[in-house]
């Protein structure tokens, strides 16, 4: 029979799977798995034997050292939670801070020797490693060190005080802590006792630490404060928000764990606060991992609680952590109180900032553009830049190892998603002291947050033939005021210094020119100054009202000017993206040398009221084109429409533990009803978030909700409520109380 070659038949290729890929394990590149969950642990067995046990298997142990209680002193009036600052933590558990001495009380079964060798044993992760500071023995004499400083500060019979510092520079997260005894035969250990676990968290207080504040009244706000206020509306109309922080309601620390749980970050990384910041920043947000909340700014909010009625941070946590899905719906300053809320719990100092018209930079230049056509009308099919009327992000405090000496201190940090960081929806930690000085080349971000606060406005005409030419740039109008609450006090606090110097200074002009160096691209055209000034009057106009716009035409010049003048109002969300237009006036004014002329224009809320969308913002940008000269003149303003408010008061013994009554009231001021209203309340210390649906409220009606609470805590706090609805959004009533012992 011969030889002959068979080739093998071909078959069609395996189907390519559908649907998501399953998750890859390190398998085949580390020896063990990654430790990236605080909520795993490590089997710690209660015996380790030396060496091999025989058959017999080991004699008595009754003759040696053994544990027979050990004491956490964790309630909130024992010494370790109040010298640490964790008194006002609701948990079970013991809270302390890095870089600190806490104790704890072990009891033998006899006194102890100082030749007894005993340890205390610190346990974070699945895989716990010496070497990754993952376990941490502790030991009481100098003689054995490790990286915690052990002592032994009191004895007394059986019982036995420990003193433990664990380092500035450990992993923040919830540990499990044994006692260790070593016999001849073997190191016997205290089973795990969930009421053993302790938390540490980071150190505002204590030099060592990389997020040490040597400022105690800025401490006390930005760690402890659970009040906050946000600032938002326009720079020359500000408004308040009130926010409940609720970093220490009862699970609120559980929750701000397992986001970093969810993110998978190594265990080994989570004492290290830029690392941290950073990876919280992307996962405050839902756009690429699944993180806390969904962002929408549609006005649809069918499947969510609509951004503008949330009144603070515990519900949004703790419905995340027990769904592990994210958390509909979120805006600007919803992430920024979330995040503030993480911070401070965790111990990173933290505050809300609010940036008044801030550009959202996306192209590496420092210029929104607005396009006219040739007559000086806005092109709005053209022009696609916007400015947020307001935009709030966080600044955490921290040292910058990883920095030039100077630019720690406070850093920008954003969980809105607006631009992606290293692939990721993520923005900072940012320098505030780099973004000032234009040193905008170090990490994170630092050119992204310098655009929202120095971008120019530059106006172009746009010929029939296509071609752009700059008629007008305003360097002023981005970044106009920066705001945060005033440490200690319930006032607002201008930072605007903190993240540039005064316009038009030589400082400025510096900074600027480092900047471009860095390859951000300013308009460098130099443009004659118009002789014709536009200014429009600052308003405070409540929804529902008509009122009148007063342009003022100011004429600098020796001649007579003619100006052809368009004058828009419309309807825009709080980012600056138009949702339609209501008013279109293009009177032709002149105006005598050197005189003045004011065009009224007569604003009718009929006109405006059907096509409000939540914020009630009207923005009115006026421009015009000068016959005589043929100079562009322009003008903007927002005009933030006051909603009416909810009325807060409350009633009973303003004791601890004693119950009291909250009562809202509100009236609909409309002549039209108001339908799927919630109303929500809630304060620091005294009540946890409670809500309340009513289907309608007609016009002119009035509704009144009673509440009962019961206060578990002492000092001055207040009760935050809105109101929410479809066709009226933000409205709000706060009430300050204080609590007597």
């Amino acid at each position: 029979m011969s030889d002959q070659n068979t080739n093998p038949t071909p078959s069609p290729a395996p189907p390519v799977p559908t649907g998501r890929p399953p998750k890859v394990s390190g398998r085949g590149r580390a020896a063990g798995p990654s430790s990236n969950s605080n909520s795993d642990s490590a089997e710690i067995p209660e015996f380790e034997p030396f060496g091999v046990v025989g058959p017999r298997g080991l004699p008595p142990l009754t003759e040696y050292l053994d544990i027979w209680d050990v004491d956490m002193m964790r309630r909130p009036d024992e010494i370790n939670k109040k010298r640490h600052h964790t008194v006002y933590y609701n948990s079970e558990n013991l809270i302390v801070r890095r870089g600190q001495e806490f104790e704890v009380k072990i009891t033998f079964n006899r006194a102890y020797k100082p030749t007894d060798k005993i340890a205390v044993e610190f346990v974070i992760g699945s895989n716990p490693q010496y070497s990754k500071g993952t376990y941490i023995p502790v030991f009481p004499t100098k003689e054995r060190p490790t990286i915690w400083e052990g002592r032994i500060s009191n004895t007394s019979d059986n019982v036995v005080t420990m003193a433990i510092t664990p380092a500035a520079n450990c992993i923040v997260g919830k540990y499990h802590m044994y006692i260790a005894v070593s016999t001849p035969y073997g190191i016997r250990r205290t089973r795990r006792d969930a009421s053993r676990d302790l938390y540490i968290l980071f150190n505002p207080w204590v030099a060592d630490d990389a997020v040490f504040l040597d400022d105690e009244e800025e401490r006390e706000e930005c760690v402890m404060s659970e009040m906050g206020i946000i600032y938002h509306g326009a720079f020359d109309d500000v408004s308040e928000r009130d926010w409940n922080y609720g970093q220490f309601n009862y699970g609120v620390l559980d929750a701000c764990l397992y986001i970093l749980d969810k993110s998978e970050m190594p265990i080994t990384n989570r004492g290290d606060p830029i690392k941290v910041t950073r990876k919280a920043s992307a996962m405050l947000n839902s756009r690429d991992d699944e993180g806390v909340l969904v962002g929408s700014w549609s006005g649809d909010y069918t499947y969510g609680v609509a951004p503008t009625s949330w009144t603070g941070s515990t519900d949004i946590l703790l419905t995340f952590a027990s769904s592990k899905l994210p958390v509909c719906y979120a805006q600007c300053w919803v992430y920024a109180a979330v995040f503030n809320t993480f911070l401070r719990c965790l111990g990173i100092p933290a505050r809300v900032v609010t940036n008044f018209y801030s550009a959202h930079d996306n192209d590496g230049n420092l210029k929104t553009d607005i396009i006219l056509d040739e007559n000086g009308r806005i092109d709005r099919n053209r022009t696609r830049d916007s400015i947020w009327n307001y935009h709030c992000w966080n600044e955490c405090y921290m040292t910058r190892p990883d920095l030039p000496t100077g630019f720690g201190g406070w850093q920008v940090v954003d969980a809105t998603p607006q631009e992606t960081s290293d692939g990721m929806y993520r923005c900072g930690p940012a320098s505030v002291q780099a973004i000032k000085h234009g040193q905008i080349c170090y990490p994170f971000d630092a050119a992204f947050v310098f655009a929202e606060v120095n971008s120019d406005v530059v106006f172009y005409s746009r010929s029939n033939d296509g071609t752009m030419e700059p008629v007008k740039v305003n360097q002023t109008h981005v970044g106009r005021m920066i705001l945060t609450k005033a440490p200690g006090a319930l006032t607002r606090r201008d930072i605007t210094d903190q993240y540039k110097f005064p316009e038009g200074s030589n400082e400025e002009r510096t900074v600027l020119v480092k900047a471009e160096e860095y390859g951000c691209k300013r308009e460098k055209s130099s443009l004659p100054v118009a002789d014709v000034d536009l200014i429009l009057p600052t308003l405070e106009v409540s929804v529902g009202n008509d009122f009148e716009l007063n342009v003022e035409f100011k004429n600098e010049s020796d001649e007579r000017r003619t100006v052809d003048t368009y004058i828009s109002g419309t309807i825009v969300y709080y980012t600056g993206v138009t949702s339609s237009e209501f008013l279109f006036r293009n009177p032709t004014v002149t105006v005598g040398p050197r005189k003045s002329v004011k065009e009224t224009v007569v604003v009718e809320s009929k006109n405006y009221m059907k096509k409000l969308v939540e914020q009630s913002n009207l923005n009115f940008i006026v421009t015009g084109k000068v016959k005589e000269t043929g100079q562009i003149v322009t003008a903007m303003k927002v005009v933030t429409l006051h909603n009416p408010k909810l009325t807060v008061e409350v009633s009973g013994p303003h004791k601890v533990n004693e119950e009291m009554m909250a009562t809202v009231e509100f009236t609909n001021p409309f002549t039209f009803s108001l339908e799927g209203v919630f109303i929500r309340i809630e304060g620091p210390g005294v009540m946890l978030p409670k809500f309340k649906y009513y289907s309608l409220i007609t016009g002119g009606s009035s509704l009144t909700w009673t509440e009962y609470f019961t206060p578990q805590r002492a000092g001055t706090t207040r009760l935050i409520a809105t109101l929410d609805c479809p066709t009226l959004r933000q409205v709000y009533g706060q009430v300050s109380i204080t609590i007597e012992p």
